[in-house]
């Protein structure tokens, strides 16, 4: 308790300073009870201020969303951002006393399924890239990784995921894995990776395109050709579009 007789007076003074607060008496605890029980109301209430405020952005959020991806290949589909109350008011969590779940129609006649059910890993995709496009200010994300983002599309639709995907590299760095010519004429760094063998060791080599090689590389990605001057000309003005789209952001 301490080596001399004020140390120990000391240890009794903390000693029966902690018991008294251990063994309240009614008043005491009558107050605290009342205090939790304020302060569980206010809790409570904040949690369904929350609810109001998700519901009325849940709708603004999916009818930009069904935008985005109207742009991108997905006519007909429709996203639903459902915000669910809990029956038990007092189930409370760090994100409040309700459930968000995002429901797509991905076409006319279809009925709403949860993502996780009704999607395929390219509607995925772009789902995921227009959320990403819509919520860019709000939710700032340091990297996007998109893999067959553009599966299952081409032309203007292909043009419209490679313009969104240039948006989206304004504030974050995105990485995507394409083999459309439009979605690779927006990429800042055009990366072409292929595979190749000797006859005894199979290797992949990475090389950065840039210039004429870029060029051509995008005429290779069009027809399948080395050379074209048609698909030469297609390639630059696929750069010139990108170009012009890089140019919006800066100004």
């Amino acid at each position: 308790y301490g080596a001399t007789i004020d140390e120990v007076l000391a240890w009794q003074a903390a000693a029966m300073a902690s018991v008294a607060e251990v063994d309240l008496g009614d008043d005491r605890m009558q107050q605290l009870a009342a205090l939790e029980a304020a302060q569980r109301q206010e809790v409570v209430d904040r949690a369904h201020e929350l609810s109001r405020l998700r519901s009325g952005a849940a709708i603004a959020l999916a009818e930009q969303v069904t935008s985005e991806l109207h742009a991108l290949a997905m006519p007909d589909a429709s996203l639903v951002v459902r915000v669910t109350s809990r029956e038990d008011i007092s189930d409370l969590s760090s994100h409040g006393a309700a459930d968000v779940e995002l429901l797509l129609r991905p076409h006319m006649g279809a009925d709403f399924r949860p993502l996780t059910k009704g999607a395929s890993g390219g509607e995925l995709s772009r789902i995921m890239l227009a959320l990403e496009v819509v919520l860019a200010g709000a939710d700032p994300v340091p990297t996007f990784i998109f893999d067959e983002v553009d599966a299952g599309i081409g032309g203007r639709a292909a043009v419209e995921v490679g313009r969104r995907l240039a948006r989206l590299a304004r504030t974050a760095q995105v990485i995507v894995v394409t083999h459309l010519p439009q979605v690779a004429a927006f990429a800042d760094q055009h990366v072409v990776v292929s595979k190749g063998a000797d006859g005894v060791v199979t290797s992949s080599s990475v090389v950065v395109a840039s210039g004429r090689d870029r060029v051509s590389e995008l005429v290779r990605m069009l027809s399948g050709l080395d050379e074209s001057e048609a698909g030469a000309a297609h390639a630059e003005e696929l750069l010139a579009v990108a170009e012009l789209e890089r140019a919006s952001g800066r100004s």
